[in-house]
Protein backbone atom coordinates (compact mmCIF):
# COMPACT_ATOMS: atom_id res chain seq x y z
CA UNK A 1 0.00 0.00 0.00
CA UNK A 2 3.01 2.57 1.07
CA UNK A 3 4.68 1.90 -2.25
CA UNK A 4 1.58 3.05 -3.93
CA UNK A 5 2.04 6.40 -2.31
CA UNK A 6 4.53 9.49 -4.62
CA UNK A 7 4.88 11.46 -1.80
CA UNK A 8 3.47 12.27 1.84
CA UNK A 9 1.75 15.39 1.65
CA UNK A 10 0.78 16.08 5.10
CA UNK A 11 2.35 14.12 7.91
CA UNK A 12 0.43 12.21 10.77
CA UNK A 13 2.07 15.01 12.61
CA UNK A 14 0.77 18.07 10.90
CA UNK A 15 -2.87 16.11 10.53
CA UNK A 16 -2.78 15.89 14.39
CA UNK A 17 -1.86 19.59 15.48
CA UNK A 18 -4.30 21.11 12.90
CA UNK A 19 -7.18 19.56 13.91
CA UNK A 20 -6.92 20.63 17.58
CA UNK A 21 -6.12 23.85 15.77
CA UNK A 22 -9.99 22.99 14.16
CA UNK A 23 -11.54 21.85 17.32
CA UNK A 24 -10.16 24.74 19.41
CA UNK A 25 -11.84 27.36 16.96
CA UNK A 26 -14.84 25.58 16.76
CA UNK A 27 -15.35 25.25 20.42
CA UNK A 28 -14.71 29.43 20.89
CA UNK A 29 -17.45 29.99 17.80
CA UNK A 30 -19.89 27.69 18.95
CA UNK A 31 -20.34 28.39 22.96
CA UNK A 32 -23.92 28.30 23.70
CA UNK A 33 -25.25 26.84 20.47
CA UNK A 34 -26.88 23.88 19.76
CA UNK A 35 -24.11 22.45 17.74
CA UNK A 36 -24.43 19.12 15.71
CA UNK A 37 -21.54 17.58 13.40
CA UNK A 38 -22.48 16.23 10.40
CA UNK A 39 -19.95 13.89 8.93
CA UNK A 40 -20.51 12.64 5.43
CA UNK A 41 -19.59 9.57 4.73
CA UNK A 42 -16.85 7.77 4.43
CA UNK A 43 -14.22 9.95 3.68
CA UNK A 44 -14.48 12.34 7.07
CA UNK A 45 -15.03 9.51 9.14
CA UNK A 46 -10.91 9.54 10.45
CA UNK A 47 -11.51 13.99 10.29
CA UNK A 48 -14.83 13.90 12.50
CA UNK A 49 -13.54 11.06 14.89
CA UNK A 50 -10.49 13.13 15.62
CA UNK A 51 -12.70 16.65 15.17
CA UNK A 52 -15.16 15.85 17.66
CA UNK A 53 -12.29 14.51 20.78
CA UNK A 54 -10.83 18.49 19.67
CA UNK A 55 -13.71 20.17 20.31
CA UNK A 56 -14.44 21.17 23.85
CA UNK A 57 -18.41 22.04 23.94
CA UNK A 58 -21.32 19.56 24.03
CA UNK A 59 -22.26 18.97 20.47
CA UNK A 60 -24.23 15.80 18.95
CA UNK A 61 -23.77 13.97 15.84
CA UNK A 62 -24.97 12.59 12.89
CA UNK A 63 -23.62 10.69 9.23
CA UNK A 64 -24.95 11.13 5.93
CA UNK A 65 -23.83 8.99 3.17
CA UNK A 66 -23.38 10.66 -0.65
CA UNK A 67 -22.00 9.38 -3.48
CA UNK A 68 -20.66 11.40 -7.00
CA UNK A 69 -17.07 9.73 -7.32
CA UNK A 70 -17.98 5.71 -8.00
CA UNK A 71 -14.58 4.49 -8.39
CA UNK A 72 -13.31 6.91 -10.32
CA UNK A 73 -11.09 9.90 -9.81
CA UNK A 74 -13.38 12.52 -11.19
CA UNK A 75 -16.42 13.84 -9.54
CA UNK A 76 -19.69 13.16 -11.97
CA UNK A 77 -21.28 15.93 -11.06
CA UNK A 78 -24.73 14.08 -10.25
CA UNK A 79 -25.23 13.81 -5.75
CA UNK A 80 -26.77 10.57 -4.75
CA UNK A 81 -28.07 10.43 -1.30
CA UNK A 82 -27.09 6.87 -0.09
CA UNK A 83 -27.76 7.87 3.46
CA UNK A 84 -29.75 10.30 4.96
CA UNK A 85 -30.12 12.34 8.88
CA UNK A 86 -31.68 10.74 11.59
CA UNK A 87 -31.66 13.85 13.67
CA UNK A 88 -34.28 16.33 13.09
CA UNK A 89 -32.20 19.21 11.81
CA UNK A 90 -34.63 21.83 13.41
CA UNK A 91 -32.81 24.13 15.51
CA UNK A 92 -29.50 23.13 15.38
CA UNK A 93 -26.50 24.93 14.00
CA UNK A 94 -24.99 22.39 11.63
CA UNK A 95 -21.34 21.83 10.88
CA UNK A 96 -21.06 19.64 8.24
CA UNK A 97 -17.25 17.75 8.48
CA UNK A 98 -15.95 17.16 5.07
CA UNK A 99 -12.63 15.25 4.16
CA UNK A 100 -11.79 17.14 0.90
CA UNK A 101 -13.42 20.11 -0.89
CA UNK A 102 -12.69 19.74 -4.44
CA UNK A 103 -15.44 20.78 -7.20
CA UNK A 104 -17.84 22.30 -4.50
CA UNK A 105 -20.37 20.63 -5.89
CA UNK A 106 -21.10 17.85 -3.79
CA UNK A 107 -21.30 20.39 -0.38
CA UNK A 108 -23.39 22.88 -2.38
CA UNK A 109 -26.08 20.44 -3.13
CA UNK A 110 -25.54 19.24 0.75
CA UNK A 111 -25.97 23.00 2.23
CA UNK A 112 -28.72 23.81 -0.01
CA UNK A 113 -30.55 20.55 0.82
CA UNK A 114 -30.09 20.96 4.49
CA UNK A 115 -31.21 24.72 4.40
CA UNK A 116 -34.62 23.17 3.98
CA UNK A 117 -34.88 21.54 6.71
CA UNK A 118 -35.15 24.67 9.80
CA UNK A 119 -31.60 24.61 10.70
CA UNK A 120 -30.36 27.58 12.92
CA UNK A 121 -26.96 27.78 10.92
CA UNK A 122 -24.89 25.42 8.58
CA UNK A 123 -21.11 26.38 8.13
CA UNK A 124 -18.38 23.81 6.88
CA UNK A 125 -15.39 22.15 8.34
CA UNK A 126 -12.88 20.68 5.80
CA UNK A 127 -9.60 18.85 6.45
CA UNK A 128 -8.49 19.52 2.80
CA UNK A 129 -9.41 22.64 0.51
CA UNK A 130 -8.46 22.37 -3.73
CA UNK A 131 -9.03 25.74 -4.75
CA UNK A 132 -8.05 25.48 -7.86
CA UNK A 133 -10.71 22.65 -8.79
CA UNK A 134 -13.27 24.66 -7.63
CA UNK A 135 -16.51 24.94 -9.82
CA UNK A 136 -19.33 25.48 -7.38
CA UNK A 137 -19.16 29.10 -5.18
CA UNK A 138 -18.74 26.92 -1.83
CA UNK A 139 -15.99 27.82 0.50
CA UNK A 140 -15.38 26.17 4.09
CA UNK A 141 -15.70 27.64 7.36
CA UNK A 142 -12.74 26.04 8.87
CA UNK A 143 -10.17 23.92 6.82
CA UNK A 144 -6.87 22.32 7.85
CA UNK A 145 -4.77 22.43 4.48
CA UNK A 146 -4.93 24.03 1.02
CA UNK A 147 -3.28 21.18 -1.40
CA UNK A 148 -2.71 21.14 -5.04
CA UNK A 149 -4.59 19.36 -7.88
CA UNK A 150 -3.05 15.87 -6.96
CA UNK A 151 -4.80 12.70 -6.38
CA UNK A 152 -4.81 12.03 -2.37
CA UNK A 153 -5.30 9.40 -0.41
CA UNK A 154 -5.34 8.99 3.46
CA UNK A 155 -6.33 9.53 6.82
CA UNK A 156 -10.15 8.58 5.55
CA UNK A 157 -9.39 9.44 1.96
CA UNK A 158 -9.71 6.41 -0.68
CA UNK A 159 -9.01 5.49 -4.03
CA UNK A 160 -11.60 2.46 -4.71
CA UNK A 161 -12.31 2.05 -1.42
CA UNK A 162 -8.77 1.58 -0.63
CA UNK A 163 -5.99 3.87 1.17
CA UNK A 164 -8.16 5.37 3.98
CA UNK A 165 -5.98 3.77 6.87
CA UNK A 166 -2.99 5.62 6.16
CA UNK A 167 -2.33 7.72 9.41
CA UNK A 168 -1.34 10.62 6.76
CA UNK A 169 -2.16 12.09 3.69
CA UNK A 170 -0.46 11.08 0.53
CA UNK A 171 -0.41 11.44 -3.05
CA UNK A 172 -1.21 8.43 -4.90
CA UNK A 173 0.78 7.52 -7.77
CA UNK A 174 -0.92 8.24 -11.36
CA UNK A 175 -0.14 4.79 -12.20
CA UNK A 176 -2.63 3.29 -9.52
CA UNK A 177 -5.42 4.52 -11.03
CA UNK A 178 -4.75 5.04 -14.39
CA UNK A 179 -5.30 1.33 -14.80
Amino acid sequence: MKNDILKVLVTESELNQKVNEIGAAISRDYEGKNLLLVSILKGSVTFMADLMRAISIPLKIDFMAVSSYGSGVKTSGVVKIIKDLDIDLSGYDVLIVEDILDSGMTLKYITELLKTRGTKSIKIATLLDKPSRRKADVKADYYGFDIPDEFVVGYGLDYDEKYRNLSYIGVLKPEVYAK
